[in-house]
């Protein structure tokens, strides 16, 4: 069983932190983002609450000690099933329980989960009062400002205050709306406009909250600027996973330490990870998949994405692969 990082860590972990993201935030991907930043908070995928209590508990829930700090987020509406799924949960030392409540995609819906919950707030103080009852670590919400046409100036403070009501002190919002129809997943995170200024009011309106931010947050410099008007954290996105480098080296500067891995020391780093999870029969693409934007923007980024894409998938694809994609680089870089 893995151990929780000590409090001191955990008070400030969440001033960076990379959101939970379906399909792409696993095990292996936040192994590759911890050794660019030791401080930053990363999530987990989304896993439900009746995944926990009736799914493969250790396929959903094991993870490499060196992620910490690292949180488990949690979808699901029922009470007594997310106090039992937190229980659970327990036994493997997550840092920080989080409560899902903005994903807006049609499967998440129709289990009443996720974005849906912003109309349930009473609902929301409930699950997280059982799980809360049930965590030895801190219980956190992620919402959106609201769904459909709610208006956010009203809903939103309603939301944070009987929600807090319940006892959770820290909430990542999503500072987009949410539209449960007419729009897919992708385009609910690109289409409803940010509203940065709500959330830092809202920041104002709870000073005993802790307010973090998510939504179109792209450098470090954007991430200082938001901390410096107040806020607690900002939660990355895609930017973290599309262009890991650019805003995971240098992150730990927010916290006056030194600057972790660069993507080269990264990328050398998961050698001895790699063949551990081969030599336990796992594929080179299952971890090389999430290291493809590792070089974006830089000589030889092209030939490197096309090396791992081609090959890394292929029956007992090894470390081989990964040095070819490599030697992309280092031929660009000895052209140029």
């Amino acid at each position: 069983m893995a151990t929780g990082v000590e409090n001191a860590e955990k008070s400030t972990a969440h001033r960076l932190s990379v959101a939970p993201m379906m399909e792409w935030t696993d095990r292996h991907c936040r192994v590759f983002h911890r050794l660019m930043t030791r401080r930053a908070m990363l999530y987990t995928e989304m896993v439900t609450s009746a995944a926990v209590l009736h799914g493969p508990k250790h396929r959903l829930l094991d993870y490499s000690a060196v992620e910490h700090p690292v949180a488990l987020q949690l979808g699901g509406s029922d009470p007594r099933e997310l106090a039992e799924a937190t229980r659970i949960a327990r036994d493997w030392g997550y840092d920080e329980i989080n409560l899902n409540v903005g994903c807006p995609s049609d499967r998440v819906q129709s289990g009443c989960f996720g974005a849906v919950l912003m109309e349930r707030p009473a609902l929301v103080a409930e699950c997280v009062a059982a799980m809360r009852a049930e965590a030895d670590v801190p219980v956190t919400v992620k919402c959106r400002i609201g769904v459909d046409e709610q208006d956010p100036e009203l809903v939103l403070p309603d939301f944070l205050e009987k929600v807090s009501a319940a006892g959770v002190s820290h909430f990542i919002i999503h500072a987009r709306k949410a539209w449960l129809k007419g729009l897919s997943p992708k385009e609910n995170r690109e289409i409803p406009p940010l509203n940065y200024d709500l959330v830092l009011r809202m920041k104002a309106a709870f000073p005993h909250l802790t307010i973090c931010i998510n939504g179109g947050i792209t450098s470090l410099e954007q991430a200082k600027a938001l901390l410096d008007q107040g806020l607690d954290g900002v939660m990355l996105g895609r930017a973290a996973y599309h262009d890991p480098s650019s805003v995971l080296v240098g992150a730990d500067a927010l916290w006056g330490d030194a600057a972790g891995l660069d993507a080269f020391g990264a990328v050398e780093a998961m050698r001895p990870y790699i063949q551990i999870h081969i030599a336990e029969g796992g594929r080179l693409h299952q971890i090389t998949r999430h290291m493809l934007g590792t070089f974006t923007g830089r000589p030889g980024a092209r030939g490197w994405r096309r090396v791992l894409s081609e090959r890394a998938n292929k029956p007992g694809a090894g470390l081989e692969v990964l040095d070819a994609a490599l030697a992309e680089l280092h031929l660009a870089a000895s052209a140029a």
